[in-house]
């Protein structure tokens, strides 16, 4: 049996196809596309999801698919009603036929008339696929996402999600999300001054250079990790990623060398690493007494197999840190909202899966 998990996001539309044999998962197809919603336009998603679509194509019927989004959030969309019905309407436009389930707040799967009647269930609820399939493997975890552009953090206990937030609203002040990602963050949000030829230095609010264009001069990313656009339109290379680095103090790489914008690049990683500790830490403390800190199972996830995730845990004082990939025997860790998902529905359809091993 085949069941397809699609996670639409505002930037990346995600997809997880999963082969399941009796009640055992045994392979597991992934394909990702950059898409820019408030650029492409509402009219192109469909197109889009087609793309995807032909990634991973199957031979064999799809069971099940299972709908997760945060496309609503899109300032492309008035009102995220708006753009949950949207989504909804272009998934069953492309997928005619296909029995359709979506993702909602409370960790379990809609029908999609319900979804519809209901919008603001479905709205930005990939936290709750990514928290529920944890919530299979682990009694007690903390849950670390870390794409491209958000910080998703989930605490698991009693084998439950125990998260506080539904809303992305709720979630913001709880810290269970934060606007900060791998890729697409710009410098600018992140630090206000600099250390530059030893001087505290403002840096310019342009949108001159993003965290990509840090984790790329870091070496903590490649070229081929750098999936989204870069601030100026130019190329993806480590040359012109510290040309736009230096940028965001007014300066060039002339004025300023490659050891000078690296230290620029170090900083800003550093501050965006405390950031997420930050709110790693207020997440726990809602849950676990101190002592739990060195034994808590922090699963991380995200960019490139969730380095920074796993930097972000660390810092905020944790111990025991896990790959979502070696917990599960999949590599899921870049679409995990879109995988668990796929896991979800398939769950459901042969009443239970076994995830041992």
């Amino acid at each position: 049996m085949l069941f397809l998990g699609l996670d639409v996001g505002g930037a990346n539309i995600k997809a997880a196809l999963l082969k399941v044999e009796g009640r055992k998962p045994v392979r597991l197809e992934a394909a990702s596309q950059y898409f820019p919603l408030w650029k492409a336009g509402r009219e192109k998603l469909p197109k889009a999801l087609r793309t995807v679509w032909l990634e991973v194509k199957p031979r064999e019927e799809i069971a099940a698919l299972a709908l997760t989004m945060t496309a609503e959030t899109s300032d492309i969309y008035q009102y995220k009603r708006e753009g949950v019905v949207h989504v909804l309407e272009c998934v069953e436009k492309v997928w005619r036929g296909v029995p359709l389930e979506v993702v909602e707040a409370g960790g379990r799967l809609i029908a999609a008339e319900e979804a519809e009647c209901n919008p603001l269930r479905a709205a930005s609820a990939n936290w709750a696929a990514s928290g529920w399939l944890v919530s299979r493997l682990l009694e007690e975890a903390l849950l670390v996402d870390i794409g491209s552009t958000t910080t998703t953090i989930v605490p698991i206990s009693g084998g439950k999600i125990k998260a506080k937030g539904e809303t992305d609203l709720e979630k913001l002040s709880l810290g269970e999300l934060v606007y900060t990602g791998a890729l697409r963050t710009s410098v600018a949000s992140i630090v206000e001054k600099l250390k530059v030829k030893g001087r505290p230095t403002r840096v310019s609010s342009e949108y001159f250079a993003s965290t990509a264009d840090v984790y790329l001069v870091l070496g903590e990313i490649s070229e081929g990790d750098y999936t989204v656009e870069t601030a100026d339109g130019r190329g993806k290379t480590r040359l012109e990623a510290l040309a736009r680095l230096a940028r965001t103090v007014c300066a060039d790489l002339e004025m300023l060398g490659e050891k000078e914008v690296s230290s620029i690049a170090y900083q800003v990683a550093m501050r965006q690493v405390s950031l997420m500790a930050e709110a790693l830490n207020q997440v726990f403390r809602s849950h676990w007494k101190q002592g739990w800190k060195r034994r808590l199972p922090v699963v991380v996830a995200g960019v490139k197999e969730g380095f920074l995730a796993e930097k972000a845990a660390r810092k905020a004082g944790f111990h025991n840190i896990i790959s979502i990939d070696k917990l599960l025997g999949f590599k899921i860790s870049r679409i995990l909202p879109a995988a668990a998902s796929a896991f979800m529905a398939a769950d459901r359809a042969v009443g239970g899966l076994n995830l041992e091993g």
